[in-house]
């Protein structure tokens, strides 16, 4: 299979990457901890038990949030 690249729409900017990725492997290789963020997917918070079967194609819109923790 050749080596495909797709755009998609991260936290507003486009942003390239490899085609045929599910969603851990996506975070992983932008360079998310994946246990330590929220992800709205396409609109919607994707609960993580569906994160290694949805795969993200061309123009999907991620918005992801990184969970902070501490206080006082």
């Amino acid at each position: 299979m050749p080596n495909t690249t797709i755009t998609i729409q991260l936290n507003g900017e486009a942003r390239p990457c490899p085609a045929g990725l599910a969603l851990p492997e996506l975070l992983d290789q932008l360079g998310y901890r994946p246990q330590l963020v929220v992800v709205e997917f396409n609109g919607v918070i994707l609960p993580r038990q569906l994160w290694p079967q949805q795969v993200v194609v061309e123009s999907d819109v991620l918005e992801v949030v990184t969970i902070v923790g501490g206080g006082s």
